[in-house]
């Protein structure tokens, strides 16, 4: 066992975004994921809804991978781990509805296995193995979730049953929203958000706002907190080519004036290590130094 000192960059976040059809979730989470990230390709969505996430393919080159029926726990785990193996930074999971009440998802596996009570504990199992593989993912997480209208039958003071309306809820097992870092509701067709859970403090007591490119850079900046220029010394550090440091010097947006100089440097002795591997009769092929062997 060993103590170590807390590190908010340490933590990976885990975002919901949740809303009716048509109230931009998919578009609202590609836009806070590029805003985290500043490069397209780092970006993959799981996409359960019918290829919606090509529809914005014009924002940039991410990556997505199609999950089809059946939607049963185990092959969103399988999908989220085929991404971490993509080195990517931001996993959006459009949607995790499907999970629970899709084709395959957890209430027509509990239908096939009797609809017993007790059924729920073996399913409950599945269930939490999928919230752990989001929880416990090396990648930022951003999931979406449908909203439904929520109704009760409720008995008036004339004795009469009538049926009541509770606004929306998120179409999956209750109390997801209680794991993640932030939570997002978005309240109607212009893409208008509101927090309904926030562990940053950032949007609490803020009016409802357009989620953007600024929102991804914000909460990235709150995770890595004061650490931000030391992880981007280690990166600029450890990059080996030009077009690595072009990237590091758009990921840190709001710390290119302390950024550069190092990023000119670290340009600087590439492009002299290159000129002195030339000047030794050897030749550079795809990025591996080989002996020149040339006569």
């Amino acid at each position: 066992m060993e103590l170590k000192q807390v590190k908010r960059s340490e933590v990976k976040l885990r975002i919901g975004m949740s809303g009716a059809s048509g109230f931009g979730k998919t578009y609202s989470a590609l836009l806070l994921a590029y805003g985290m990230t500043n490069n397209w390709s780092r970006i993959v969505v799981i996409d359960t809804e019918n290829n919606s996430a090509n529809l914005y393919a014009h924002l940039g080159e991410f990556k997505v991978l199609q999950l089809e029926e059946p939607y049963k726990p185990e092959r969103y785990i399988e999908a989220i781990k085929a991404c971490e193996k993509a080195s990517v930074e931001v996993i959006i999971i459009d949607s995790i509805s499907h999970e629970w009440n899709g084709s395959g998802g957890c209430l027509e596996i509990h239908d096939k296995m009797g609809g017993r009570f007790q059924d729920w504990a073996k399913l409950g199992t599945r269930h939490q193995a999928f919230l752990n593989a989001i929880l416990g993912s090396n990648c930022h997480v951003i999931t979406t979730t449908r909203r439904k209208t929520d109704y009760s039958m409720d008995v008036g003071s004339n004795g009469k049953t009538k049926v009541v309306k509770h606004g929306t809820k998120e179409i999956t097992r209750d109390g997801f929203e209680y794991e993640l870092t932030l939570n997002f509701e978005l309240i109607n067709n212009e893409h208008l958000a509101i927090p309904s859970k926030d562990r940053t403090g950032l949007f609490v007591g803020k009016p409802e706002f357009v989620i953007n490119n600024a929102t991804g850079r914000k909460l990235i900046e709150w995770c890595q907190g004061s650490s931000l220029k030391e992880a981007a010394l280690k990166e600029i550090a450890a990059c080996g080519t030009l077009e690595g440091l072009r990237h590091l010097y758009e990921k840190y947006e709001s710390e290119r004036a302390y950024v550069y100089p190092h990023i000119v440097q670290r340009k600087m002795t590439l492009e002299n290590v290159k000129n002195q591997v030339i000047t030794n009769n050897k030749i550079i092929d795809n990025g591996t130094i080989k002996p020149n062997t040339s006569s």
